[in-house]
């Protein structure tokens, strides 16, 4: 315990994963006794909740990611840099060549791409790529038979956007989870949109049953609470404010985010991580270029903690020489 902290008084905010996730019910004993069946509704559930019903039920966005590079003969892939690391690392262990890229660099860099992978809005910083955008670089991807891949997985907390509903025709390839809006990371449940032909090679790569039944059933249930998750997207929108003010406040203006963390890049992040760290509070840091990202607090107590934590490091700081 490098601390001295027990692990019960932490608050966690390295995850970005929604504190107060969709209420699990006690499930019906069928989950568990039987095999998944692809009739059980999710996947016409799903289609309505995303707008498209080109899609596949996966064990988690991770299972594309790592799939996804094997359907390619090697190539170049561009990837924004920062971003989720998962991703570079599965296209390399697939002998594909990754190009790290920033905002500016991708329109000039597309000609010399075979796929170009996003994370939108991006993990870590925030950046969102908007939707006419994407669709001109798919475009001219797609010309030369290549792929563009966006990983969604924070666009749920904003109804509406992404490009789910644009998926169906070749190149286009968009990955969703319930993990972080849901607060479900835990049952392992994302979806792959695409057209049909990549969606039945990727089934064939998966094989029967890959998405458990209780995981089945709860996806279906959660993605039918249309109450919960207007009043949710209300919620985390507020909660994100509310991080916000609690960053500026304490001197650390957020750069970028999203509903469910916030982006905050300093030079002495690895000292703010130390130090927040010594106070219980849990943040995810970065080296290249340092920064630090903060997910949300759950109960009061939990952003009292924090209000407290900043508390504390503002006034080191004011004391420094």
């Amino acid at each position: 315990m490098r601390y001295g902290i027990a692990l019960d008084a932490w608050l966690d905010l390295s995850t970005g994963i929604n504190p107060i996730g969709w209420p699990v019910p006690t499930l019906p004993a069928s989950c568990w006794q039987r095999l998944p069946e692809q009739g059980d509704g999710l996947e016409q559930v799903a289609a309505a909740y995303y707008g498209s019903a080109n899609l596949l039920p996966l064990a988690g966005s991770q299972a594309a990611i790592q799939l996804l590079p094997k359907l390619r003969a090697p190539g170049r892939v561009g990837l924004l840099q920062p971003s989720y690391v998962e991703h570079a690392a599965a296209w390399r262990r697939a002998g594909h060549e990754v190009v790290a890229l920033s905002a500016h660099t991708i329109d000039a860099q597309l000609a010399t791409l075979d796929a170009l992978l996003l994370v939108n809005p991006n993990n870590p910083t925030g950046e969102q790529f908007a939707t006419a955008q994407l669709l001109a670089w798919h475009a001219r991807l797609r010309e030369r038979g290549g792929w563009l891949v966006v990983d969604e997985a924070f666009m749920d907390a904003t109804a509406g956007q992404g490009l789910v509903s644009e998926c169906g025709g070749e190149g286009l390839i968009v990955l969703r989870s319930l993990g972080k809006f849901f607060g479900l990371a835990g049952i392992r449940v994302g979806f792959l949109f695409a057209w049909p032909l990549l969606l039945k090679q990727m089934a064939r790569e998966l094989g029967p049953w890959h998405v458990s039944g209780p995981a089945r059933e709860v996806a279906r249930r959660a993605l039918q609470d249309r109450a919960w998750q207007r009043a949710t997207r209300l919620r985390l929108q507020r909660d994100s404010e509310r991080l916000a003010t609690l960053l500026r406040d304490a001197g650390l203006t957020p750069a970028a985010g999203t509903a469910l963390f916030h982006y905050l890049p300093h030079h002495e992040a690895p000292r703010l991580h130390q130090a927040l760290a010594r106070q219980g509070v849990f943040t995810r840091l970065f080296s290249s270029p340092p920064a630090l990202r903060l997910g949300l607090p759950g109960a009061e107590s939990e952003w009292q903690q924090l209000q407290q934590a900043l508390a504390s490091l503002q006034q080191h700081s004011r004391k420094a020489p």
